[in-house]
């Protein structure tokens, strides 16, 4: 039988760049062309392609047909601002200080980045005058956060992005959302390559940098040596005849730190940075998490407009009505304006870190736009799964190498924040080379559970939890299924023993085996001491001084020894499961019932 020969009608080609969605169905793309569903229809079968007037199009048929008919398109993303301003009316795109209206003076956005142990962390501590450094290790260096600080009666708000060279993708994202960029570097140290990553991504963001040369206190530093390294990258000091400022401080004694901010709001007088505070608020998720008590939690940044608690929002594929607001201190507020950092609560899922949000007309608009975003998420991860299907465990991938194969590994990843999920994905892929090949069976946000084993057990996948950890039913579970649990603090081990699983370098490893796991059932306060948790020994055997890990609805949040041990009032070495106790932590004291106590020991085991 003859296909039908399409002929373009006479109606009107639309004049300009029509914006269009992908996965568009005939039906939704031929009205927005002038064109019936059946002209669309049609076309594509005279290419030999049969399509149903409610099928999703693929991006090469929606551009031949445009092609055909001479309409210039764009194609979106449910995800991309563009979408957003086409369903709601208020567009996310362009300057912070974008928008109706000349709009006020704003604080400015600032990016601290910097080496790894350059003390950007602990300068932040300085400003803020609260101590954050003793948490390192599970909270600001690995999760984005933003906070306010005050000189001269105006605030600064501060954007922390980790020091750590896989955390590209986060350090870039924080760039982009600020006016000016900090580059901590330390007098003693100099330049590092993670000094000239974040130097990269200022420049790429177009944004002025101002450097903080610290550890001026020690008595190696050298700030000539420093200025000289940097102007190599082409960062001239001021007091060279360049056009950088370059400022000494001490994170530890606090010197120059008034200097610091005095620049700062000197630099954002030049750049005259200015927000609309008026008409409905957007902006950009930070970070975001789960939290057991309060549900999906979103750490985000109102870049224009006024965010107000009850109104209507979306961010990436989530949704819903602002529940509550809470500023840097913990506090609630009724309203969040221009670079003011909030926590948004009252959505209806996790939002991917870096998303925009947007305040929507009605509820009804945001949740049409939020499915349309999840839908096309959800089809942008076929090709994914099915890439999957057919890869291997980690401890395969070396034999398939030998045979010549291109081995393909499957990980299921699990991290604490979705700011590290994104990060060590984006790293691990850089690790692809023509013989291996990574697929990801599923990555999420939260502690291991026992349907993530489950899953990599049907796919034959490896998890990776990067500051997570699997609860005891879901260890029982791995052992039965054979699923190969891998868990780490530093991202650097991870990519290490990826990579050299891939190149067969396979070093002696360590193994951890759980020596004891114990539940907070009640704290006491002991003079002169401290707090003591009231434990009930779940399992194993709790020992004085052995490693130990405190989790928090299954994430890591402090790692050390147990200090003290007793029963009743008599210290004792050890304690079995079935029998109270009390645990004295080194150097820990935000305990909550609930909590879990991990005790554990590391036996060096070689690898085959």
């Amino acid at each position: 039988m003859d296909l039908p020969t399409y002929t373009p009608k006479d109606a009107a080609v639309p004049e300009g760049e029509v914006v269009l969605e992908r996965a568009s169905t005939p039906q939704e793309l031929g009205p927005k062309l002038n064109r019936t569903a059946a002209d669309v229809v049609r076309f594509l079968m005279q290419l030999g392609e049969m399509v149903t007037a409610t099928q999703s199009l693929s991006d090469e048929q929606i551009e031949l047909f445009a092609d055909e008919i001479g309409a210039t398109i764009r194609l979106v993303d449910p995800g991309e601002e563009q979408e957003v301003a086409r369903e709601t009316g208020l567009g996310v795109g362009g300057p912070l200080g974008e928008g109706e209206g000349s709009g006020g003076r704003r604080p400015p956005i600032i990016t601290v980045m910097g080496h790894v142990d350059h003390g950007k962390t602990q300068l932040l501590d300085k400003i803020r005058d609260a101590n954050v450094v003793a948490d390192e290790a599970g909270g600001i260096t690995q999760a984005i956060g933003a906070y306010q600080a005050e000189k001269d009666g105006r605030k600064i708000t501060f954007i922390d992005t980790p020091g750590h060279a896989a955390f590209t993708a986060m350090r870039a994202r924080g760039a982009e959302a600020t006016d000016i960029v900090v580059l901590v570097v330390a007098a003693d140290d100099g330049v590092m390559p993670q000094t000239i990553e974040a130097i990269n991504h200022a420049k790429a963001a177009d944004v002025p940098i101002v450097v903080a040369i610290n550890k001026m206190d020690k008595e190696t530093a050298q700030p000539d040596r420093v200025k000289q390294q940097l102007s190599e990258h082409g960062l001239i000091p001021q007091d060279w005849g360049g056009d950088t400022e370059m400022i000494p401080v001490s994170a530890l004694t606090g010197d120059g730190v008034d200097d610091l901010l005095e620049t700062l709001l000197l630099v954002a007088d030049v750049e005259d940075l200015k927000a609309n505070p008026e008409g409905r608020a957007a902006g950009v998720v930070i970070e975001s998490h789960l939290d057991i008590g309060r549900g999906p939690v979103a750490n985000i940044l109102v870049q224009r407009g006024t965010l107000k608690v009850g109104e209507p929002l979306v961010a990436g594929p989530a949704w819903g009505r602002v529940r509550a607001l809470i500023n840097d201190h913990g506090e609630q507020v009724k309203e969040a304006g221009p670079s003011t950092p909030a926590q948004v609560l009252g959505l209806n899922d996790v939002a991917d870190a870096g998303d925009t949000f947007v305040v929507a007309p009605d509820e009804k608009t945001a949740k049409s736009v939020a499915e349309k975003r999840e839908h096309w998420q959800r089809v942008a991860n076929l090709g994914r799964e099915a890439a999957a299907a057919s890869g291997g465990k980690l401890e395969d991938i070396f034999e398939q190498i030998q045979r010549g194969d291109v081995a393909t590994l499957n990980l299921l990843l699990k991290t604490d924040t979705t700011g590290s999920l994104e990060a060590l994905t984006e790293s691990l892929r850089k690790l692809e080379r023509d013989d291996v090949k990574l697929a990801f069976v599923h990555r999420a946000v939260g502690g291991i559970t026992q349907q993530d084993i489950q899953l990599a057990a049907t796919s034959g996948a490896t998890i990776i939890g990067f500051n997570v950890r699997p609860d005891r039913k879901a260890r029982e579970l791995a052992q039965v299924e054979e699923v190969e649990i891998r868990t780490y603090e530093i991202i650097y081990q991870a990519l290490e023993d990826i990579e050299n699983a891939m190149v067969g370098l396979l070093a002696p490893e360590y193994e951890e085996v759980v020596t004891g796991e114990a539940e907070v059932r009640e704290i006491f306060s002991v003079p002169k001491i401290g707090k003591i948790a009231g434990c009930y020994v779940l399992n194993g055997t709790i020992t004085r001084n052995s490693k130990v890990r405190f989790l928090r609805e299954g994430t890591i949040i402090w790692k050390g020894t147990v200090n003290s041990l007793r029963r009743f009032k008599d210290d004792v070495r050890e304690v079995q499961a079935g029998y109270e106790c009390g645990i004295g932590l080194s150097d820990f004291q935000d305990l909550k019932q609930g909590d879990i106590i991990e005790t554990f020991e590391e036996r060096e085991i070689p690898r085959s």
